[in-house]
């Protein structure tokens, strides 16, 4: 029976004239797939089975596929069964060998099952352990001496297990206590209450480090153990003596099993830096292997500071370049308009009221965008009040001055309705022709106006997100106003881009800076952030539940001035039906507890008809208590209500809160809002103060990033926004500021990072995105 080697000579035979000029595995590969193409008999079709893919087969498994089909051809003519393929693991690097970056885990010398555990944490390739960071440090480097040691002080201390004990004082529990001696002789008792996957790490000579809480008994120490580690007494320990970070992990994943493998990972890849030394100069920033190896083991505080600040400025490098490229294609030639200074001083003039400054400002970052060839595509954010709305019907009437057509999509038809009703206030003085195409309306009306907008028989368009959909055909569309852009979703917005008008986005819902550059990367930020003057402020009060029968009886004294009130209840659970009962049996308990009142319900589970029904009623005072789930959140305006109560309030975000509390002081009439809070905690208290003192709706956002983090605010995941791993979007903006900088400065000399010294750079983009349709654009 031929050998291995025999083999692999045969399938050389054949390809004998390319063997001059062809490297060693290609040529067998070639053989192989040329003997595998012939058609053949008798056992040749379950070698052809076992010998697919040769090409692509490790050197190992090209050993084992061969040593299969040696077997069948020796077994000529008998049936012979397929063995289970073997995965053969890649060979260990030597000592001191470097790895690519891409190597696989199997390639570090973590011992048995050690590439199983770091593959159970998502860890496959040496990037993935060299980016996984330790998600907080502790300072090892003096470990404290046990007799300064206090009650309740949390302490890591390290030593040898000089004896161990096992417990059952009765069934059902297990207690294992050990004494660990230290460096310096002193001796503390360690106490693992049922835990017994411990005991197997607690053999006497063991050498640990323990973290808990200390317990003082005379001299004697005690420690409740939160933390164990095993140090090899054979190496360097990698957990005491210095600054030691601590990763995520799960159980049967030791933290030293973790800076071994991080520590391995770090001596064998390569390091070599993807940002330019005259880059990293400009921004003040180590170079990467400095910084790798000051996240993972770093020397000192100082050396700590500058690795988190390289790294963090890196994640919101590759977040700007990605949002940025993901816009590339729709960002290229929009339209340009004349935007001329007369037509805005038209405009303003018809108005009852002068721009304010902060309006003014954000008016000419727009029309400089609209005078550009480039296509436009801004977002305009402003608290509740600030005008919006009417900067964006000035750049709507520059876009008609110039013989286009506008658009302005709003996400619900209620709010669809109210900007139709604004604008023809703002635009039909001036003639210009403002159309409405919603959902509600009938067919006949649709096809009219859809006939309409192709035959540009109308200047501007309000309406839902129908306005984007394949039957609306366009004559000439020149701007597109996006108002509450996050109802919509990123893909909708690039849909809109992709037909080349220039895209103005609204709004109204304040998110900090920080973290619109994040979740807006592909927008330019304009801020309104100042009220007209006259504006009175909303007084706002946060009452306890015992306090709601007086809330009540305000709210009637209200009515009983003509004005009206909003009662919005809280989202339970996520669950619609659990809602709807909670706003039912609220509605009906206000019926009784105010009898005078007339008190009318609107929900999410009706149809837009039936909403937009409820708040024409609403408006027009037919009754007086609206009571709500959180449809109402945007947009909604009835000057004559003049009080909004919020049941439950701790289940509502800061800023969610401060949306509703917008709902009232539409008008010229004192109002108030009224938050009742069915929980007393002093933390529930404290984060619902800060909308008790401050109308300031930028304020409570950067509060409320602070509270609850960039993942819980305003769908951010939607738009794109990865797990950031070191950021903090609330304290980061300056360093965002430079990272998107310096983005917007690479594509703009060269958008498809093809320049050879960007080809780590575009590489380590391409392994940093989770989106296969991403990898693409690039």
């Amino acid at each position: 029976m031929a050998t291995v080697a025999e083999l692999q000579e045969r399938l050389r035979r054949p390809l004998a004239a390319e063997l001059a000029g062809g490297c060693h595995d290609r040529v067998v590969a070639g053989g192989v797939e040329k003997l595998l193409s012939t058609p053949l008999a008798g056992p040749f079709p379950r070698v052809r089975e076992v010998l697919s893919g040769y090409g692509q087969m490790h050197e190992d498994e090209r050993a084992g596929a061969l040593r299969e089909a040696l077997a069948l051809l020796g077994n000529s003519g008998k049936p012979a069964r397929r063995a289970a393929p073997t995965k053969v693991a890649p060979p260990q690097a030597k000592e001191g060998e470097r790895l690519p970056i891409d190597a696989p885990v199997e390639r570090l010398s973590t011992g048995p099952g050690g590439p199983r555990k770091l593959q159970s944490l998502g860890l496959h390739q040496l990037r993935d352990v060299l980016h996984a960071y330790p998600h907080r440090h502790e300072d090892r480097r003096a470990l404290p001496d046990l007799s300064e040691v206090e009650e309740g002080q949390k302490v890591t201390v390290e030593g040898t297990v000089v004896s161990k004990f096992r417990r059952s004082p009765r069934p059902g529990m297990l207690i294992l206590e050990i004494v660990l001696e230290t460096p310096s002789g002193g001796r503390v008792k360690a106490t693992w209450f049922n835990q017994p996957w411990v005991e197997k790490g607690l053999r006497e000579g063991a050498r640990l480090v323990l973290t808990g809480r200390a317990k003082k008994f005379g001299r004697q120490t005690q420690l409740s153990v939160e933390h164990m580690e095993t140090v090899d007494k054979a190496e360097q320990s990698l957990s005491t003596g210095r600054i030691v970070g601590v990763y995520d992990a799960k159980e049967g994943i030791s933290q030293e099993f973790l800076r071994r493998a991080a520590h391995q990972a770090l001596q064998a890849a390569p390091l070599d830096d993807y940002l330019p030394a005259h880059w990293r100069r400009k921004y003040g920033l180590t170079d990467l292997a400095d910084a790798l190896w000051g996240i993972h083991f770093p020397h000192d505080e100082a050396h700590l500071k500058r690795a988190n600040g390289r790294l963090r400025f890196d994640e919101y490098l590759f977040l700007e370049l990605r949002m940025l490229l993901q816009g590339e294609d729709a960002v290229l030639q929009g339209k340009r308009f004349e935007a001329r200074g007369d037509d805005i001083n038209k405009f303003e003039a018809a108005l009852p009221f002068r721009f304010t400054n902060a309006q003014r400002r954000v008016l000419l970052e727009i029309t400089d965008d609209m005078r550009s060839d480039k296509q436009m595509a801004r977002l305009v954010q402003g608290d509740v009040g600030s005008g919006k709305t009417a900067v964006a019907a000035c750049a709507l009437y520059l876009a008609v001055r110039d013989g286009y057509q506008g658009a302005l999509m709003a996400p619900t038809e209620i709010l669809a309705r109210q900007h139709y009703a604004n604008l023809q206030g703002y635009l039909g003085k001036l003639d210009v022709r403002v159309g409405l195409l919603i959902g509600a309306m009938t067919p006949k009306q649709k096809l009219e106006m859809q006939t309409r907008i192709a035959e540009g028989d109308v200047d501007v368009v309000v309406g839902t997100q129908a306005l984007i959909q394949e039957n609306v055909q366009w004559d000439n569309l020149g701007l597109a106003v996006v108002d509450e852009e996050h109802r919509f979703g990123v893909q909708q917005r690039r849909k809109l881009l992709a037909s080349r008008p220039d895209v103005l986005v609204m709004s109204a819902t304040p998110i900090p800076r920080s973290l619109a550059l994040t979740a807006y990367g592909d927008l330019e930020l304009s801020i309104i952030d100042e009220l007209p003057p006259g504006r009175t402020p909303i007084e706002t009060k946060l009452i306890q539940d015992t306090g709601r029968q007086q809330a009540y009886g305000f709210v009637m004294g209200q009515i009983r001035q003509g004005r009206q009130a909003y009662v919005v209840t809280a989202l339970i659970e996520e669950n619609e039906n659990l809602e709807l009962l909670a706003a039912t049996q609220l509605a009906d308990d206000l019926k009784t507890i105010l009898p005078e009142a007339r008190t009318e319900m609107l929900h999410g589970k009706m149809s837009a008809a039936e909403k937009d029904y409820v708040m024409d009623r609403f408006r027009a005072h037919e009754f007086d208590i609206l009571v709500s789930t959180t449809v109402i959140e945007v947009g909604v305006d009835v000057p004559n209500a003049t009080v909004m109560v919020i049941e439950n309030a701790e289940r509502f975000g800061l800023a969610q809160l401060h949306q509703l509390r917008g709902r009232v002081g539409r008008g010229s009439l004192q109002s108030y809002c009224v938050m009742i809070a069915g929980e007393t905690s002093l933390k529930t208290r404290k984060r619902l103060k800060i909308i008790e003192g401050s109308t300031d709706g930028f304020v409570i956002a950067e509060a409320d990033l602070k509270l609850r983090g960039p993942g819980e605010l305003r769908g951010t995941r939607q738009s794109g926004i990865p797990d950031l791993r070191l950021a903090d979007l609330a304290n980061d903006e300056e360093i965002i500021v430079q990272a998107r900088e310096l983005a917007k400065h690479i594509l703009a000399n060269d958008p498809r990072l093809e320049h050879p010294r960007l080809q780590y750079l575009r590489s380590e983009l391409q392994n940093r995105s989770q989106s296969v349709a991403y990898r693409e654009v690039i």
